[in-house]
């Protein structure tokens, strides 16, 4: 009979080893966030997350948009005439839904209707 340093004893030694190894990190829940201390950078960014969702379409956002709540609603601008009028009186299509994530040390815009997620670039954002 051999001791726990044989052969048999190395590999259950080895088995345990890998096992423990494999063990993974639980990985945390994304939760709602805003955007803390907004920059110049971070709201180019927000503005470049946005309009990429939208297929390239030119985007106006309010300086503080998603600080002080996670959700943020992008309507469609109405078209004019030249009076400055609406043309109809109905805009076509819901307005898009997006809300701010926190995942780990990112921060994660999320379009709702399609679940396409940015990772914004140079913000810093805090849970709710």
């Amino acid at each position: 009979m051999r001791g726990a340093h044989g052969p048999r004893g190395m590999t259950a030694v080895g088995a345990l080893a890998s096992l423990l190894a494999c063990r993974t990190v639980p990985v945390q829940p994304d939760v709602p966030a805003v955007i803390g201390n907004p920059t110049e950078q971070s709201r180019a960014s927000l503005k470049k997350a946005v309009s990429a969702a939208l297929g390239g379409a030119p985007v106006i956002l309010a300086d503080d948009a998603l600080t002080r709540t996670s959700a943020l609603i992008i309507e469609r601008a109405r078209q004019r005439d030249q009076g400055g009028l609406p043309l109809n009186g109905r805009e076509p299509g819901m307005p898009e839904q997006f809300r701010l994530l926190k995942r780990g040390a990112d921060c994660v815009l999320e379009q709702e209707g399609t679940g396409r997620r940015f990772t914004l670039a140079a913000t810093e954002c805090s849970p709710l």
